[in-house]
């Protein structure tokens, strides 16, 4: 009998970054030997490396000469749990963006600043000096635990939210990577201690349970090739979603008792929003219930996730890396069974919890201490000073003169905090004369608006974000008077690409870059942030923008559930449907337009374009008076400013001297079309 010899399966190739990884000797190599080089800019090695250290090698493609060196320059992000920073990192952080930057900082969507626009010469001054203001950005990227977000509202009579601000410390401290590459690169060897580690942390650190740990002096938890991918932590109280929870990978839920006393905390897992285009297999997903942990235990469930996700997530594949696609290739009782293995324990059965509820804490509210804070709104996270708005030097003013600690929000907002109450005129006064807007001058779509930095210095963007999206919500705003719902607003996001660093798969209307004025639209996601939109165009040109919308607002008014409460435009897509809402728009008619040419700004005019409108005026059965529909169509800067000489010279409006040319281009080739 002959016998076919058993084929060993084949050993998966691991990713490249793995690779680099693994030779770093623990994030120092090749950044430490480059650092010291005469260069404008990081080997592709060394960029992979220096991200662990929490910065990003980028090129302002704004800036970009053929025939020349892209212009690099460097983003740092700072590693701030729970958004908390202190006035002296703060008055750092400004100071560098000036000396060293691009003279702006901006809040992200994780609750850290980054400061954009370094040169290499100047990145280990500037990292040197947050260092010592009691800063850091390790670990602020890379593949490990990124900043552990909380609550950011600072209500100190709450015991709630003294947990999560605690706990989201405590926890950052835990997974943070114990390599001293970070201090020997940047402080020279010096290691700069800003307070010290709560005991309980470093003993569960050392402790090793059921292998949570590894054989490794250096990075016990890590090892030489740290996480698969990056990895999201955050830590909130019942009913307060203004961390986006079911974004994470790991979210933990304060659980106490009567008297307000730490039990322990619901665990959610397997949250994360990152794609692919044109990659079925890879997709948003919302975190799942994994159940219950009492508080003397968390550290080490916290442990054992990571692990789990450490020894079982995708290092073959990168798109398939996050934790995300274990839980949804395992099921959570697999992964629950799983990480119980590692955790020595059953996990127990999840509290009840009530509803959640999307919260922003703008303007003026107390403590609870007898102090005072203020939020305040900053449009897509940009801390700066453009025309009337000097946000930047008011905030500086603010600080210096009252050494006041700040919290930032998940939300790109930051939050002054422990305002004493004789101090709160001026600091109004302060706002009010640098043109920075209380939550009751905002609108809604602005305040409940996010987008990402995008172009020019974000390498995976493929279109406009932060530089559109004023222009946008303008256009949205102007749509929804349009149709009669002026009153109405909704969350919208937009990002320049795919990987959804500001959620966009979580508004009631999201915008996803996919190429130069073109998005992915996505639509019905819960306001308060609990249930993912659905692709509902998959390649928008922005120019369409109201056409694309006013069918869809137009039948929002139409069939809004009116009860207690209106229905959210979020909710109304996800009852009626994607199916319902193609249809719909199928059948919606406007009337002819006629042509108006307008020099207007726009999301297209970041590309050199100019816009042109066109306008119809028609009764329909949203408005009882005659309405305006917009229409765009592009065209060149240099065709614009030829239409307008001539018009003057031939004493005609731009509007008339182009419709004729239309219609003259129109009539001429109208024989030549096929019947």
């Amino acid at each position: 009998m002959t016998q076919t010899p058993t084929q060993t399966p084949p050993v998966p190739k691991l990713s490249k970054v793995e690779g680099l990884k693994e030779r770093s000797n623990y994030l120092r190599e090749p950044v430490a030997t480059e650092i010291l080089q005469d260069t404008n800019s990081f080997t592709e090695d060394a960029t992979q490396i220096l991200k662990f250290h929490g910065s990003y090698q980028q090129d302002n493609r704004d800036n970009r000469v053929k025939g020349q060196e892209k212009d690099y320059q460097f983003m740092l992000r700072t590693r701030s749990p729970g958004g908390f920073i202190p006035p002296q990192l703060y008055l750092t952080l400004d100071r560098l963006s000036g000396e060293y930057g691009n003279n702006t900082l901006r809040v992200t969507t994780r609750q850290g600043f980054q400061l954009h626009g370094i040169l290499k010469k100047n990145l280990k001054a500037a990292l040197a000096a947050i260092i010592k203001s009691m800063g850091s950005t390790l670990g602020a990227c890379g593949d490990l635990n990124r900043n552990v977000m909380a609550p950011p509202a600072p209500f100190k009579n709450s015991q709630e939210y003294k947990y999560a601000w605690e706990y989201a410390d405590n926890i950052a401290d835990l997974l943070t990577p114990q390599t001293g590459a970070y201090y020997e690169i940047w402080l020279d060897g010096e290691k700069f201690v800003t307070g010290e580690e709560n005991p309980q942390v470093v003993a569960a650190r050392l402790r090793n349970g059921k292998g949570t740990n590894l054989e490794d002096k250096e990075e016990p938890l890590y090892g030489t090739n740290y996480m698969p991918r990056k990895f999201k932590c955050s830590v909130t109280v019942p009913g307060d979603n203004s961390v986006d929870l079911f974004s994470q990978d790991l979210s933990l839920v304060v659980i106490t008792n009567n008297r307000g006393e730490l039990e322990g905390f619901n665990v959610f897992a397997g949250g994360g929003l990152g794609r692919t285009h044109n990659k079925e297999e890879t997709f948003p997903r919302l975190a799942d219930a994994i159940g219950y942990v009492a508080k003397e235990d968390v550290y080490d469930l916290v442990k054992a996730i990571v692990a789990i996700q450490r020894d079982n997530g995708d290092r073959t594949d990168r798109r398939h890396a996050r934790m995300k696609y274990l839980l949804e290739d395992w099921g959570v009782d697999k992964f629950r069974t799983n990480v119980e293995g590692y955790f020595g324990k059953q996990i127990q059965p999840s509290k009840p919890l009530p509803e959640w509820k999307y919260l922003d804490f703008l303007g003026w509210e107390e403590q609870g201490d007898g102090k005072l804070f203020v939020g305040i709104s900053i449009e897509n996270g940009r801390v700066k000073d453009e025309g009337n708005l000097k946000l930047r030097s008011a905030l500086r003013e603010i600080v210096e003169k009252f050494q006041l600690p700040i919290r930032l929000t998940p939300h790109q907002n930051l939050i002054i905090c422990d305002i004493a109450p004789a101090q709160k005129r001026e600091i109004q006064q302060i706002l009010d004369r640098s043109g920075v807007k209380m939550e009751s001058e905002l609108d809604p779509l602005v305040r409940y608006s996010m987008a990402c930095p995008a172009l020019p210095t974000c390498g995976l963007a493929t279109t406009e974000s932060e530089r559109a999206m004023p222009g946008i919500l303008e256009r949205i705003r102007a749509l929804l008077v349009k149709v009669g719902l002026s009153e109405e607003h909704f969350v919208v996001r937009m990002t320049g690409c795919p990987n959804g660093c500001a959620r966009p798969y979580l508004a009631e209307l999201g915008f996803v870059g996919r190429s130069p004025d073109v998005y992915q639209l996505w639509l019905g996601a819960d306001p308060h942030q609990t249930r993912l939109a659905e692709p509902y165009i998959e390649k928008l040109d922005i120019q369409n923008l109201e056409a694309t919308l006013e069918p869809l607002f137009v039948y929002f008014k139409k069939e809004q559930q009116k009860q207690e409460k209106s229905e959210s435009f979020g909710d109304f897509c996800h009852r009626v449907g994607l199916e319902a809402l193609r249809t719909f728009t199928a059948t919606y008619e406007s009337a002819p337009v006629t042509l108006e040419l307008t020099n207007g700004h726009s999301a297209s005019s970041f590309m050199g374009e100019t816009i042109v409108e066109t306008l119809s005026e028609t009764p329909s059965e949203t408005t009882a008076a005659v309405t305006k529909i917009r229409r765009r169509v592009t065209v060149r800067d240099d065709v614009y400013q030829r239409l307008k000489e001539i018009a003057v010279t031939q004493g005609k409006p731009v509007v008339e001297l182009a419709t004729e040319a239309i219609e003259a281009y129109l009539n001429a080739n109208s024989d030549s079309q096929p019947s």
